[in-house]
């Protein structure tokens, strides 16, 4: 982690950097699941480190003590006061096969309990609970290539985790990250539930290497994807400007995504099915949306 923080010209956070992730590591091996995984992600001017495990237990959030001897006897691979002091904004990101718990080193530890954390995507509800039936669409997306889907999967969660964490740690120096995830975290309530991962699961135990999938959804839902859609160019060109390059999308990812999501679109207002060729950029890279009566689609 040392020789991270030179590598990236930030010497000034090098001992708090150390002092963090060795108290992350620990918990992780005394209280997590392997695999176990760390990382610097973010920017230069804001590098951010995370160590991720497959246990998605809460991690304890640690509480002051008048003793700051005996906190740190206490908390030793246990709680993360050591983290708070070592940070100026750390967290945990709890998702459905494990957790993340990062921060953002500091230039010097503090004398104080340090900054407070945050615990963030831990499940919400389930978003068809409720729904009227009336309300819900059904829609076949044919010849659906798992693998590229997959990669989609991943790279939406990547995504989405980063521009969240940035916003909780820099809001002031990163506001387009803010309402980024804001976008984000509204959109997603509205699809998580339609898109079947069980379908994908069992076409994989198959042997399959594509699929059709049957997704129902919320009509709501399918009416924002192409604000999404919109959304992951301004997500791109975020990636760009604040050089976390390693997330922006490649042409095939963003091709695949137009078809796939543009396909909710499609059939939410009537038109058929339209199979994945990946042959023909004309026909992947854009929305041909079957719009309503007097109404423009926004993507083009």
């Amino acid at each position: 982690m040392v020789a991270t923080c030179h590598d990236i010209g930030r010497d000034d956070l090098a001992e708090c950097a150390e002092l963090g992730v060795s108290e992350l590591v620990t918990n992780a091996l005394l209280h997590g699941e392997q695999p176990i995984q760390v990382r610097v992600r973010g920017t230069a001017q804001h590098p951010r480190v995370e160590v991720r495990d497959a246990s998605t237990e809460r991690p304890v959030l640690p509480t002051p003590t008048e003793d700051d001897e005996d906190d740190l006897l206490l908390t030793f691979g246990r709680g993360l006061s050591i983290v708070a002091r070592s940070s100026d904004a750390w967290g945990a990101e709890i998702e459905d096969d494990g957790k993340t718990v990062w921060f953002a080193p500091a230039v010097e530890f503090a004398e104080d309990d340090g900054v407070e954390g945050v615990i963030t995507g831990v499940a919400e509800e389930a978003v068809l609970a409720g729904t009227d039936d009336q309300d819900l669409l059904e829609i076949e997306v044919q010849g659906v290539p798992l693998k590229t889907y997959l990669g989609f999967q991943r790279h939406y969660r990547e995504l989405r985790r980063e521009v969240r964490l940035l916003a909780l740690a820099h809001e002031a120096d990163y506001p387009l990250a803010k309402n980024l995830s804001d976008l984000f975290s509204a959109l997603e309530r509205q699809l998580r539930e339609g898109i079947g991962s069980e379908q994908i699961e069992t076409a994989q135990a198959s042997g399959l290497e594509t699929a059709d999938l049957r997704i129902v959804m919320p009509r709501r839902g399918a009416q924002t994807i192409d604000r999404f859609l919109e959304l992951l160019d301004l997500a791109d060109e975020f990636c760009r400007q604040q050089r976390l390059l390693s997330l922006a999308r490649t042409t095939e990812q963003r091709e695949f995504q137009r078809w796939f999501l543009g396909e909710l679109v499609r059939q939410a207002h009537g038109a058929p099915p339209r199979g994945w060729t990946g042959a023909d950029p004309a026909a992947a890279g854009h929305l041909e949306a079957v719009t309503e009566p007097g109404r423009q689609s926004s993507v083009s």
